[in-house]
């Protein structure tokens, strides 16, 4: 429940919107714009558990490290499966971001994006963890609705709207109307899934064995969902599995594509399921409207005309689809009167017997 005087607190703090994404954090700060964007990772020592390195410093140390030392993701699938270094990250970024003020309210108030299908335990850990960091009061906005109100889509009115958010861990879709979610269907498929899957298809084709990033800059340069009007080729560097040497091939987008075949096929297939489970109204508000695409994966080539082609519907890519959901839960933050309908209701704790 929202308190009124967390409100009128609100115009004395820089209140914080946060994207925690499994890829990477963004962070919006009230009056002031997008004032983060990092990678989600973190660097720890591993006798000590001490935190080394946060964000971008971090991510520069993956797969670069020493034994003693995990470079690794605290968000896993789009949910905490680290809470300690979670907890140390959000801080990082909080404190980061928040510029103490003459005022005797330093603490902001922080709006997180969650992913619509984590559990009670799940939604419990990042309101914690947000508290834990330094947050005056946290609440919880699902992230396809926070990215449908990023997109600029007319969640309020009683009318349909469609967002497909595509991000690292985590694929939502979802049809809005009334400030809520009519029908959602949430996946682990994403854009880690398919780094992974161009990280096989190296390997099984090739028998060259690539890191993460490299898979991601293939995938960015020339991965595709959709055949293109000129094809691109982009060269793969890693180590050979036979020989143990460094080797480099050139592989096609036409490649690419067949490698992302399976993650395309099972976003589609969750669009599928979401129009599936609409009402018939709001399905012809969606035939007008169309399908909006948020979230990095948004940004793979022809994934809207894929979409397009496999539903019938019109579907186009959001204005920014990067920033959609941390600007959807800076809006909230700006609006919390009327929006705060669309704010995730955490369960009363038991008391302890």
């Amino acid at each position: 429940m929202i308190n009124p005087i967390d409100i009128f607190l609100g115009w004395f703090s820089y209140d914080i919107g946060i994207d925690l994404g499994t890829a990477n954090t963004l962070v919006m700060v009230r009056n002031k714009g997008i004032v983060i964007d990092e990678p989600s990772v973190v660097a720890i020592d591993k006798p000590t558990r001490q935190i080394l390195a946060i964000g971008k410093e971090a991510w520069r140390m993956l797969g670069r490290t020493p034994a003693s030392i995990v470079a690794a993701r605290p968000l896993k699938d789009g949910v905490i499966s680290d809470f300690e270094a979670t907890e140390q990250m959000l801080r990082y970024f909080i404190r980061k971001a928040h510029e103490q003020s003459t005022f005797s309210i330093p603490r902001p108030r922080v709006v997180v994006g969650i992913p619509s299908g984590v559990t009670e335990v799940e939604k419990r850990a990042v309101h914690d963890a947000a508290i834990s960091a330094g947050a005056r009061v946290a609440y919880l906005v699902e992230e396809p609705m926070a990215a449908a109100i990023g997109a600029g889509l007319p969640v309020m009115e009683p009318s349909g709207s469609m967002v497909v958010d595509i991000g690292g861990g985590t694929t939502e879709v979802a049809v809005l109307s009334l400030g809520g979610i009519v029908a959602s269907t949430s996946i682990r498929v994403a854009g880690d899934e398919m780094d992974q899957e161009i990280i096989a298809y190296a390997r099984q084709r090739y028998n060259l064995l690539i890191g993460e990033r490299m898979a991601e800059t293939v995938k960015i340069e020339a991965g595709s969902a959709f055949p293109l009007r000129q094809e691109r080729e982009v060269l793969l560097r890693g180590r050979d599995v036979v020989t143990g040497l460094p080797k480099a091939v050139t592989i096609s987008s036409v490649e690419l594509r067949e490698a992302l075949a399976a993650p395309i096929s099972a976003i589609v297939g969750a669009v599928r399921d979401t129009m599936e489970a609409t009402p018939p109204e709001l399905v012809a508000d969606l035939m007008e409207r169309g399908i909006a695409l948020a979230g990095g994966g948004a940004l793979l080539a022809g994934l809207d005309q894929r979409l397009s082609y496999e539903t019938r519907f019109p579907v186009y890519v959001a204005e920014d689809p990067l920033t959609c959901v941390v600007r959807g839960a800076g809006e909230v933050l700006e609006e919390l009167p009327r929006l705060g309908k669309v704010l995730v209701q955490l369960s009363q704790r038991k008391p302890p017997r």
